[in-house]
């Protein structure tokens, strides 16, 4: 599996003959699903920024995103345990898959991004919660690295999902951790999933450029546009008195992943619309925010946060009516 082409199907994905699994829509149900809750978690947190620095009605539209996007979050939740109950084989055979058991860190990652919402430093429960969704991400984290650091990992599952439990997992505990006013410890959980990308990126990024990454993945190539907007906010979240001109600094590390990623625009933009397009969501939601800090941080005209956020909630919008659409299909689970 290791000298498969880069370019080859990850058949070990779908199975041999290219095509998803078939059998109860539950045992299918993806952890891919929890991307939804976790992009509108971000717009909705990108919209409370926006409410905090002026802009008039934002608050009620950041309360529209965000409790929608909780109940969406619940159901999933409840879904995701059914199957863990009923179909406990198919998430142990997730978890030990090289590319779904890094996707299975969008369920704790999409809880630690509900709870930084909710913020509500003085209530043990909140803590518990983080300590639960941090364990599970660290678990997830661990083994990705095991099957790094061992050779174990396929090469042509070197993909950005691996981000997500290496990476994004730690910085947005940190956000959270720091919203509970545990700043030493989210420090720490910082400068883990920073030293996580620096780990990842020169892998990542050269299986990248060697060509087109597998057809079923191809959709979820916008999250390698999360570490540097993520690492950002997750700096400007634990320490506010950091200023505008080191934001902003983050901001142009976001720039070039942007254009990678649109310069192969013709390759995946051909990929049929799925789940894994929500891979671009929340890093949209994260670089608006961080326009939005340097803005309030430096003086910036309002303008140029604002047109940050409403591309962010346009992309967002975009991605919510091609999943509806799946969805009265009855092709949602089917992808």
């Amino acid at each position: 599996m290791n000298d498969d082409s880069p370019r080859a199907r990850l058949y070990y994905l779908f199975g041999p003959n290219n095509t998803p699994q078939r059998g109860s829509w539950l045992a299918r149900f993806p952890a891919g699903i929890f991307a939804i809750s976790l992009g509108l978690f971000g717009l909705a947190g990108a919209w409370r920024r926006a409410d905090a620095y002026g802009l008039s009605s934002a608050q009620g539209i950041s309360d529209l995103i965000f409790f929608p996007a909780l109940a969406v979050w619940i159901v999933s939740v409840l879904l995701y345990l059914l199957k863990c109950r009923r179909h406990s084989q198919a998430v142990l055979a997730e978890f030990r898959h090289p590319v779904q058991g890094a996707l299975l860190s969008l369920l704790p990652l999409s809880a630690l991004l509900a709870i930084f919402l909710l913020q509500q430093p003085g209530q043990g429960i909140w803590l518990l919660a983080c300590v639960c969704a941090l364990g599970l991400n660290g678990l997830i984290a661990c083994r990705t690295v095991y099957l790094l650091a061992v050779g174990k990992l396929p090469h042509n599952a070197v993909t950005p999902a691996l981000y997500l439990p290496v990476v994004a997992g730690f910085l947005v505990g940190a956000m959270t951790l720091a919203s509970l006013h545990h700043e030493v410890v989210a420090a720490v959980l910082f400068g883990t999933g920073v030293s996580g990308w620096a780990i990842l990126e020169m892998r990542v990024l050269g299986q990248l450029f060697e060509g087109p990454m597998p057809e079923p993945l191809r959709a979820t190539i916008g999250i390698e546009l999360a570490p540097p907007a993520v690492a950002t906010l997750a700096a400007a979240t634990i320490w506010p008195g950091l200023s505008a001109q080191a934001i902003a600094v983050g901001i142009g590390m976001t720039m070039l992943p942007i254009v990678s990623v649109f310069a192969r625009y013709h390759w995946w933009s051909r990929t049929p619309f799925a789940i894994g397009f929500w891979s671009f969501s929340f890093p949209a939601a994260a670089f608006a925010s961080i326009v939005l800090e340097a803005g309030h941080r430096g003086g910036w005209p309002s303008w140029i946060g604002t047109l940050a956020l409403f591309t962010a909630t346009a992309v967002i919008a975009w991605l919510v009516l091609r999943t509806l659409a799946l969805l009265f299909r009855g092709r949602l689970l089917s992808q």
